[in-house]
C-alpha cells in the first residue's frame, strides 16, 4: 500500500509545473491594492489634519516603507526596459535559469516618489497615494494599450461641482505593458509590481469622501460583486484643517 502511494504520488508530481502557483484558474482579473491603507470599521478610511503632523507622519512612513523596495539598489539585479509591448520571454535566459523582470523604482513617480517632498503631498492638503495590482501568472490586461488608472468621487460632494482633479505619475496613470506577463515568483524572483501614484488636488476640507480607482484595461473587471478590490480600490477619506 505504501509503495503505491508513494507511486501516485510521484506521478501527481510529474504533473505539477513548478512555474505555476495552485488555483491560478480562479483569477481572471486582478485586485487592487492602496498604499497607505488604513483600515476603520468598513474599509480602507484615512482621517489626517493638514496643521498636525502628528496625523499623517504614519502614512507618510508606510510610503517610505512601501517605496524602500523601489530604490535603486533594490532593482539592481532587474533591467532596464523601454518598449511599450508586452516582454514575452519564452527561453530562461536570465542567470539562475531564471526570466528577465523590469525595473520599476519610486523615481518614477515623480512628485508622489517622497524624493523631492518627503511628505507627499500630505502637509498641503494634496495627498499622494500608491495604486498597485495584484500578480497573476501570464495575466495580460489589454489587447495591446496599456492599463490606466482612473479615480474618481463616489459620490460628488455637495460642496463641489467638478470631479476630482487627480495628477498621475507615472505620466497618464498607466501601466506599461513591459511588465506583463508575469511568469511566476520561481521564474521572476525579482520582479517588482509597477505602480501608478495618484496626487489628489481638490478634496474639500473637513467633509469625508468616498474615492475610487479602476484600472482601465479590456481585461480587468471591477463590477465583481464578490470581490470589492477587484480591478479597482474604494476608500474614504477626510482631510481636517
Amino acid at each position: 500500500m505504501t509503495g503505491l502511494f508513494a507511486l501516485c504520488l510521484y506521478v501527481l508530481m510529474q504533473t505539477v509545473d513548478p512555474y505555476t502557483p495552485d488555483y491560478q484558474d480562479q483569477l481572471r482579473s486582478p485586485g487592487v491594492t492602496l498604499r497607505p491603507d488604513v483600515y476603520g470599521e468598513k474599509g480602507l478610511e484615512i482621517v489626517y489634519n493638514v496643521s498636525d503632523n502628528r496625523t499623517w507622519a504614519d502614512l507618510t512612513h508606510t510610503l517610505h516603507t512601501f517605496l524602500a523596495g523601489y530604490s535603486p539598489a533594490a532593482q539592481e539585479d532587474s533591467i532596464n526596459c523601454t518598449s511599450d509591448q508586452y516582454f514575452f520571454q519564452e527561453r530562461f535566459l536570465a542567470p539562475n535559469h531564471t526570466k528577465f523582470s523590469c525595473k520599476f523604482t519610486a523615481d518614477m513617480l515623480q512628485n508622489c516618489s517622497g524624493l523631492a517632498d518627503p511628505n507627499f503631498g500630505f502637509e498641503e492638503g494634496k495627498p499622494c497615494f500608491i495604486i498597485k495590482m495584484n500578480r497573476i501568472v501570464k495575466f495580460l490586461p489589454s489587447n495591446g494599450s496599456a492599463p490606466r488608472v482612473d479615480c474618481a468621487f463616489l459620490d460628488q460632494p455637495h460642496e463641489l461641482r467638478q470631479p476630482l482633479q487627480v495628477e498621475y505619475y507615472p505620466p497618464n496613470g498607466t501601466f506599461s505593458l513591459h511588465y506583463f506577463p508575469y511568469y511566476g515568483k520561481k521564474a521572476q524572483p525579482h520582479y517588482s509590481n509597477p505602480l501608478v501614484a495618484a496626487k489628489l488636488l481638490n478634496v474639500p476640507r473637513n467633509a469625508q469622501v468616498a474615492i475610487v480607482c479602476k484600472v482601465m484595461a479590456e481585461h480587468v473587471t471591477f463590477d465583481n460583486p464578490h470581490d470589492p478590490y477587484e480591478g479597482k480600490v474604494e476608500w474614504k477619506l477626510k482631510i481636517e484643517k
